[in-house]
């Protein structure tokens, strides 16, 4: 069974695929360390640690550089390229034969545009076909990104999705998306496995399972938890404050990226 393959059957199992989101290769290789049977990249991660902002489509070399190193880790991993990265289909497709080449078992490919826009589905559709032409294996997730930007309702968001699928998605994300009436619509309406972002104090893994979600994925809440901590323990040497014991050893990290 490839990657690809193997990637696919998680979204399909007795229970949803918990999908935590890393943004470098130690940050992979602890979840990996952990237990997780697979891991996503946080596009937020990746462009600020980089130094780019997010959604401007300017992490590419990031990206492909981070695949390089996540194929060293022989786990499942799917790249969040953002909007593809051009909106060139070409190009695009290009872009998604190279990283499943690297070993990458899925993508993420939202139709949010810089400045808070949507794209044209039908255009997002001409992206979709041409990753599924050069990287027909690969595990595509459409981002329909009609919530996130705060222009969500069930109908417009269905239009997309089912354009989507029709050019070759294999699962359709709706990050933003909290009240259970609309999740419930998607998973009844939407004939492939329903990705939802997890939002603390809006969700638990257990009640999305319970409404049907096949895929939870934290984006980038572990990223934005990790500056959260190293400011903490920062702020605590330097206040004289008790540090946290449990943060992982030298030797801990050097085993990680070592294995």
């Amino acid at each position: 069974m490839s990657n690809a393959e193997e990637f696919r059957a998680l979204h399909h199992g007795e229970k949803p695929l918990l999908l935590p989101n890393a943004w470098d290769f130690v940050s992979a290789a602890a979840l990996v360390a952990h237990g997780f049977p697979a891991i996503a990249t946080t596009s937020l991660g990746v462009a600020a640690a980089g130094g780019v902002p997010d959604g401007e489509g300017l992490a590419r070399d990031e990206t492909v550089a981070l695949a390089h190193r996540l194929a060293r880790l022989g786990c499942l991993f799917s790249l969040d390229i953002e909007a593809g990265f051009s909106a060139d289909p070409a190009e695009v497709g290009d872009l998604a034969a190279e990283l499943a080449g690297l070993g990458a078992a899925g993508i993420n490919l939202e139709d949010g545009r810089p400045g808070g826009t949507l794209a044209d589905p039908g255009r997002q559709a001409e992206l979709i076909a041409a990753v599924r032409s050069r990287a027909p294996d690969l595990f595509v997730n459409a981002r329909v990104d009609t919530y996130w930007l705060g222009e969500g309702d069930p109908g417009t968001t269905l239009t997309r999705a089912e354009r989507y699928l029709a050019a070759g998605a294999d699962g359709i994300f709706v990050p933003g998306v909290a009240d259970e009436r609309d999740i419930r619509v998607f998973v009844t309406e939407i004939p492939a496995p329903l990705n939802v972002l997890f939002l603390p104090g809006r969700h638990t893994a257990g009640r999305l399972a319970e409404l049907g979600v096949r895929r939870v994925s934290t984006g980038s809440l572990l990223f934005r938890a990790s500056v959260h901590a190293a400011v903490t323990a920062a702020a605590a040497f330097r206040d004289g404050a008790p540090v946290p014991a449990d943060i992982p050893s030298y030797a801990e990290i050097q085993r990680l990226i070592g294995d």
